[in-house]
């Protein structure tokens, strides 16, 4: 067999084992891992998007009571299934018609609002009001925030790797295989 052949299988192989679906258990508390989200997201925002509008988890869940917020998901579909903010919309359907939420505050978010923030980004360049949601998911249930998956409440989040594997104890994280990463529009 030549070597070649070996070396990808051999490189296969790791890569599957290394982003195979899997749920981790961190034993950090709550407070360290908000911490840890928070700073995240400072270094994302700082770096990627710094002029970008964004509200606290705490914040949102205030305006979720009064009911003028809209919440857009700016993830795969695959991950929205996992778990997703209360009467949350996809990005796709808010691009649709962004003036038919132009009574609400809208707030994008995603897994720790990267993808959101880079959406935000791109809306406020158009005028067109956004929030990005801090640390997004993961600091959302890190504040006591609840999830829903299309049966109901949920304690599962999406999250891309152990990088990001900082939810809120009692919630399981949710890691697609490599392959599902690579491979879902």
């Amino acid at each position: 067999m030549p070597i070649l052949y070996k070396i990808s299988i051999h490189a296969i192989l790791i890569f599957f084992i290394a982003f195979h679906p899997a749920a981790a258990d961190n034993p950090l508390s709550d407070e360290e891992k908000k911490t840890i989200v928070y700073e995240m997201y400072r270094d994302y925002k700082k770096q990627d998007f710094p002029e970008v509008q964004d509200i606290h988890p705490k914040q949102a869940m205030e305006l979720v009571k009064s009911k003028k917020v809209i919440f857009v998901d700016t993830r795969k579909k695959s991950e929205m299934d996992i778990s997703m903010l209360p009467d949350s919309i996809p990005e796709k359907t808010f691009l649709e018609n962004p003036e038919k939420y132009k009574d609400k505050i809208v707030i994008a978010y995603c897994t720790i609002s990267y993808r959101s923030g880079k959406f935000t980004q791109k809306m406020q360049k158009q005028n067109i009001p956004v929030k990005n949601l801090i640390g997004g998911l993961l600091a959302w249930v890190l504040e006591g925030g609840k999830v829903y998956d299309p049966a109901g409440e949920t304690k599962r989040i999406h999250v891309y790797g152990k990088k990001w594997d900082y939810p809120a104890n009692g919630y399981e994280s949710v890691i697609f295989g490599f392959f599902d990463n690579w491979f879902e529009s």
